[in-house]
């Protein structure tokens, strides 16, 4: 008897779905895209519409000729592929080359890749959907008119290898205008004034900081101020002036968007986009789980939504009531509004069953694994929970004409914080600050004051995190772009990751005022973000992705000739170090390839030297005289080792420190830094000494 054919983009997920559909279903892998536009060519007919010319990928021969022998078989062809403009792409031109017919119901979809979604997803096959189709195509099209003409011309007049795009451009400008920002930024001066005081007759101490003069708010500009104000104040009585209480509640964070979930897990784990991206891929489309086989763990992961479907809400709040109390579940089920323009296609990123802890699977999942998916699972079910509460109080004192207030906070109900709380850019964790009984006329005592010099500082360089939240709130690129444009622009040489942060290169300041000054409109941030409204238009069957084309590629195609006639040779020397080439004598100059910086010999390819470029860390090896460097495993992971290898065989995954353990004399190593405190741990497993400071 024939079997129905179900034809998905990769094994992993191949093998997920075999296991709900039982012995009538045949399930195959096209592994990923079988037909695009050709890597040598441009790929666009521009004198004939803008025709696309498709082609065979490379190496899927073999695969195209089983699919096309199974389907002929098959009793039903099924295209399965992702939920998405991408996956409906891979449909189509999996029809085509099937010789499928496109409006027969031969396409379904799911949301997540669990039994029942497979199940029911079958039962409901529809025509393959064009304007999603459409969609892709304009995108498709669109860049690589954009990508293949400036890129060659990059080429000619910079350098090989170089690259430009329609969004990975506008991150570039977006990196580059914030370096000058923080380049041309001039700090002003600030003071502030600290008061510790304490009640009369009570050992407790608190801060206060001077707010303003007879009920005023008074900013301090200069030193000067301070001392006339702490002068003027020498002897006098400090009275509670008024005691404001209130009650404040914090809503738990929406459950994760691809943007979100990126920016969380740069924030949380260290994790780049791309990383986060891959991980989320091997969860969705299945993991073995010991006892279960393998088994989806998450719902789509390319989504901008942050709408839960009614069934996954009830489990999650039958979960809550029975996991922490009925006080954790709220009376009706949180509900969230996705942001402006989100498309809502899909489900928020959420655990496939709230029922599967982290804790539970944990022996199942690699480390990196673990924990995305407990990041996904704690935000999910937090995202569910009650709010979080808290008491506040606003203590006023007076001296003299003079105010100072102390703000605190305590917090009286954890509510969804019980197992989640969202992270924060600047890597601080806000801390509950009591404040002692106080009433107004109370008499308080002086301790001692603080005054504290402070400068303005400059806009914070972009990361990972805030580069994604940048993008999405301009309405630059989608879900599905963040991750591969980050990546394209470190890979170029663009920029570079210094610990977290983005910093332009020399590189990527020329080509981004290359591209300022001819394709102005192509960097421009609300063109660009223009252009994503109107090819969403396409794909809510508004517009004809090739009106977009026609409307956009003449004018840029007069920039384009302008450009090649006017923009000059630009040549970049190489930054000369202080390395001596040992073969010809010469001084090494710094190249920058697809794995990032290296030393050559300038005097190639008469003399083809090459060597790693070693980061030192001032910290000398605990085993010998040399010196820490840092290196990194084939996988990218940074570890840290000692300069005289193989001779000496130290190394350590965490940060060596100089200072020693004044328990037990070893090392210590650098556990962790966030909001300005690092945790230093010793080295020796039998010693358990750990300290924290301030940096």
């Amino acid at each position: 008897m024939a079997q129905n054919l179900v034809i998905v983009e990769s094994p992993a997920k191949a093998k997920t779905i075999k296991k709900f559909l039982g012995r009538n279903y045949k399930v195959e892998a096209s592994m990923g895209h079988v037909r695009d536009l050709p890597k040598s060519q441009l790929g666009v007919d521009v004198e004939n519409d803008f025709e696309p010319k498709y082609i065979t990928i490379r190496g899927k021969g073999e695969i195209l000729s089983k699919l096309r022998k199974e389907a002929k078989t098959a009793k039903r062809v099924f295209l399965a592929t992702d939920p998405d403009r991408e996956g409906e792409a891979i449909s189509w031109h999996l029809a085509q080359i099937l010789k499928i017919e496109t409006d027969s119901p031969c396409r379904i979809e799911f949301n997540e890749i669990t039994g029942t979604a497979v199940k029911e997803a079958v039962k409901k096959p529809r025509p393959i959907d064009k304007d999603l189709v459409d969609a892709q195509q304009a995108r498709r099209v669109l860049d690589r008119l954009v990508g293949y003409q400036i890129s060659p011309l990059l080429w000619r007049k910079i350098r090989k290898g170089l690259s430009a795009g329609r969004v990975q451009s506008v991150a570039t400008r977006l990196i580059c205008d914030r370096e000058r920002e923080i380049q041309s930024f001039v700090p002003e001066e600030y003071w502030s004034l600290i008061g510790n005081f304490c009640k009369d007759g009570d050992k407790q101490v608190f801060e206060a900081a001077f707010y303003g003069i007879n009920g005023k708010k008074l900013e301090l500009k200069e030193e000067k101020q301070v001392q006339e104000i702490m002068k003027d104040l020498k002897g006098a009585d400090y009275i509670v002036d008024e005691v404001k209480r209130g009650n404040k509640k914090r809503n738990p964070s929406p459950p994760f968007t691809t943007s979100t979930l990126q920016q969380e897990a740069s924030r949380k784990l260290g994790f780049t986009a791309q990383k986060t991206m891959l991980l989320a891929q091997q969860l969705y489309e299945g993991i073995d789980i010991k006892g279960e086989g393998s088994v989806g763990l998450l719902t789509y992961i390319r989504t901008d939504s942050t709408r839960i479907s009614e069934g996954a809400q009830k489990e999650a709040l039958e979960y809550i009531l029975s996991k922490y109390g009925k006080e954790f579940r709220p009376n009706k089920p949180n509900q969230y509004r996705g942001r402006k323009g989100a498309q809502d296609a899909h489900e928020a990123i959420r655990p496939t069953s709230a029922l599967r802890d982290p804790e539970s699977i944990k022996d199942s999942l690699k480390r990196d694994q673990y924990r995305l998916y407990r990041l996904i699972y704690q935000r999910f079910l937090a995202s569910q929970m009650t709010p979080a509460l808290y008491e506040t109080m606003t203590i006023s004192i007076k001296g003299k004409d003079y105010i100072f207030r102390a703000n605190g906070s305590r917090k009286v109900f954890p509510g969804y914080s019980i197992i989640y709380e969202e992270g924060r850019d600047d890597g601080k964790e806000e801390k509950e600050i009591d404040l002692p009984i106080l009433k107004a006329g109370d008499k308080v005592l002086l301790d001692k004051w603080t005054p504290n010099q402070h400068f303005t500082q400059p806009p914070p360089r972009f990361t990972e995190a805030t580069l994604v939240r940048a993008l999405e709130d301009m309405g630059i690129g989608r879900p599905s772009t963040y991750a591969p444009t980050i990546y394209t622009i470190t890979s170029r040489g663009y920029v570079e990751r210094e610990k977290r942060t983005l910093i332009p290169t020399e590189l990527g300041f020329i080509v981004n005022d290359l591209m300022m000054d001819y394709f102005a409109d192509i960097v421009d941030y609300q063109f660009t973000a223009d252009m994503e409204e109107r090819l969403d238009s396409v794909e809510e069957g508004e517009r004809a992705w090739k009106d977009i084309i026609r409307d956009f590629y003449p004018s840029f195609k007069t920039l384009l000739d302008h450009a090649d006639g006017d923009i000059p040779k630009i040549e970049i020397e190489d930054e000369v170090s202080d390395v001596i080439c040992e073969k010809c004598g010469s001084n090494m100059v710094i190249k920058t390839g697809r794995y990032g910086k290296f030393l050559a010999c300038p005097n190639f390819p008469e003399c083809r030297n090459t060597k790693p470029i070693v980061e030192e860390i001032d910290v000398p090896c605990p085993k010998c005289s040399g010196k820490v460097v840092v290196r990194k495993t084939k996988r990218g992971r940074k570890f840290y080792g000692c300069s005289n290898y193989p001779e000496c065989d130290f190394v350590s995954w965490d940060l060596p420190v100089k200072e020693p353990c004044p328990e037990c004399g070893s090392y210590m190593v650098e556990k962790a830094q966030r909001g300005g405190i690092k945790t230093l741990v010793c080295s020796n497993d039998q010693c358990k000494y750990k300290e924290e400071k301030r940096e």
